[in-house]
């Protein structure tokens, strides 16, 4: 951006603008009056509020609001905003007006003087680039555009792939049998497979809820212009620009069922930040599975090794660290603190207009981006290849006592307790404690304790008794 500067008016009267920019007088007043962080807009943002600007353009034409040559050179100048060659024209704080007035405004600004530069058509910024609209209808439609496309083309993909990847390494670890824990202390035993069929489970509920929430994001309250009766826009409006916008993303959109709704409240946001929220806990608690199962080598766990990335220490020469969960924990902190402030901003109602609409785009999306990426981090870097360390696994379940739960049923709860403490005390194998204590025959009690076998469920040795 250039020191040089032209004058530009608007209803406050005269301001200086830098020369280059594209943005005009209410732009600039909104870059001097926010100067609070380094914040932006995303562009995916960005691109989903010139897509909503084209859309109403293509309604607006359709409705004679609009010639077709102002459409046109609208619609032509939108399509560059998305194409991503003007990102810099769009500068600015994400903490400005709570309705997104200023961003609304540096987009009018922005397509008209394109438009008159590509097209040499007369438009105007509030008449023809914002005809039928309100920023406050605007926002909350461009913010749950943006949402909804993002989730389509990037967070469901990513969850299919991180799914799939857990499968495959699941189908090769149906015969891994391991030490089952709960409270972190040793419980009956699992096969991996279990184990990791456990984390896919968990991240295909998110995903159900994930589509469930799409549905309600597809319902928008374009054409509520400023407080939800539509005034200044043609009743037809709201249907016509749902229409161009579906075919314009390739996804379905419709008019909300009530447009006061989504103008007033942000619950639409709020059940989503709910739903990615509940996402992260379970990337959260996959990566912490895979960080203690990895513990070690010595002293820990040591049941998987993780692919070895990069030096794990300034001072420690050889240690190697599980750097992809934990920095997967870290994005779930993130998005778990997006989702707070989400909730507060979503409280921020009142009456006719929610006015912290900017932060909860900005919070949204990012934690969309940052889900999206953890996905497929977690599912290439961490869970397609880690090895299994049998050995390790063999050992601790022979002299896990817990097996002695399989006993229940042939001697009672009481003396497997006996027989479980006395194995602890003595550090040996609960099959040859439990030859000592009970009259059982070592036959019977490899039926019994056999890993293999308790991971499928039922009464143990049920189906060997003759």
């Amino acid at each position: 951006m250039t020191k040089d500067t032209r004058t530009e008016t608007d209803s406050m009267g005269k301001i200086e603008v830098p020369a280059d920019a594209l943005w005009r007088a209410q732009t600039e007043r909104a870059r001097q009056n926010f100067q609070l962080s380094e914040l932006r807009f995303p562009t995916s943002f960005i691109s989903a509020l010139a897509a909503v600007k084209a859309a109403a353009a293509q309604a607006n034409q359709q409705l004679d609001i609009l010639t077709r040559e102002q459409a046109e050179a609208i619609v032509k100048a939108a399509e560059a905003v998305i194409d991503g060659d003007y990102f810099q024209q769009f500068p600015l704080d994400i903490f400005q007006t709570g309705s997104g007035t200023s961003t609304n405004m540096n987009m009018n600004e922005v397509l008209t003087s394109l438009a008159r530069q590509q097209s040499n058509v007369d438009i105007n910024p509030n008449d023809h680039v914002n005809a039928s609209q309100s920023s406050n209808d605007v926002i909350p439609t461009a913010i749950q555009v943006g949402v909804a496309l993002a989730i389509t083309k990037n967070l469901i993909p990513a969850l299919n792939h991180l799914q799939q990847i857990i499968e495959n390494k699941a189908s090769t670890l149906t015969g891994t049998v391991k030490t089952g824990r709960t409270h972190l202390m040793d419980a009956m035993p699992i096969t991996m497979a279990q184990e990791l069929q456990a984390w896919k489970s968990q991240i295909a509920n998110c995903q159900q809820a994930l589509e469930h929430q799409l549905q309600q994001l597809s319902k928008l309250p374009q054409g509520g212009t400023a407080v939800g009766t539509g005034i200044n826009a043609p009743r037809q409006f709201s249907q016509l620009f749902c229409d161009s916008l579906s075919k314009r993303t390739a996804q379905s959109f419709k008019p909300a069922d009530n447009l006061f709704t989504g103008i007033a409240g942000q619950e639409v946001n709020l059940l989503l930040s709910g739903v990615l929220n509940s996402l992260a806990a379970v990337l959260m608690k996959i990566s912490n599975d895979l960080r203690w199962m990895n513990s070690g080598p010595l002293a820990g766990l040591a049941e998987i090794s993780l692919k070895a990335l990069q030096p794990g220490s300034s001072i420690m020469p050889g240690k190697v660290n599980p750097v992809i969960p934990e920095a997967v924990a870290m994005v779930a902190a993130q998005v778990a603190g997006n989702h707070q402030t989400i909730s507060i901003a979503a409280q921020q109602g009142n009456f006719q207009l929610n006015v912290m609409l900017p932060v909860i785009a900005y919070n949204q999306l990012q934690s969309i981006e940052l889900l999206s990426n953890a996905c497929r981090t977690l599912a290439n870097d961490a869970i397609a290849d880690f090895t299994v360390n049998h050995e390790r696994l063999n050992d601790a379940l022979s002299r896990n006592p817990i097996l002695v739960t399989a006993l229940n049923r042939e001697i009672g709860y009481d003396k497997a307790a006996s027989i479980a403490k006395q194995a602890y005390k003595e550090q040996r194998p609960i099959i040859d404690v439990a030859e000592d204590m009970t009259d059982l025959s070592r036959q019977r009690l490899k039926q019994l304790l056999d890993p293999e076998q308790l991971t499928k469920g039922g009464v143990p040795g049920e189906d060997d008794k003759s």
